[in-house]
């Protein structure tokens, strides 16, 4: 048996169904082949007859396609000036930060705090 390998690079797995969907295999052979390299949580059986179906039709590529998605709003100057606000005065709220940065929306400010500063809520 094979040592089954932990967290593939999406790609890594879409050139695997690649190569086996050009031998010819059905997607439930590959989904077979896929889980046991990659284990039973790599992808299932709709997604490998998804990306076999495309790689048959016009698909070459096993990379990410680039999103024409909404740009993030978060710049660094954003992130540095809120930070310096935060460290002004600790005890703030979304509200005291949304009065000081009329521009920002409050789920972004929230975001920024969460996600890029790392601060928790202390009660």
């Amino acid at each position: 048996m094979f040592k089954i390998i932990e967290s593939p690079a999406p790609c890594e797995v879409w050139s695997v169904i690649r190569f086996l969907s050009a031998r010819n295999l059905s997607a439930a052979h590959i989904h077979r082949q896929i889980c046991e390299v990659y284990g039973a949580t790599a992808m299932c059986e709709g997604k490998v007859r998804k990306w076999v179906r495309d790689f048959k039709a016009v698909r070459d590529n096993v990379h990410d396609d680039s999103y024409s998605g909404r740009p993030t709003v978060i710049t660094d100057d954003m992130v540095a000036s809120l930070e310096a606000k935060i460290l002004e005065n600790r005890r703030f709220t979304i509200s005291t930060l949304s009065d000081d940065f009329p521009e920002v929306s409050r789920s972004v400010l929230y975001k920024i705090i969460s996600e890029k500063l790392n601060f928790k809520k202390l009660c």
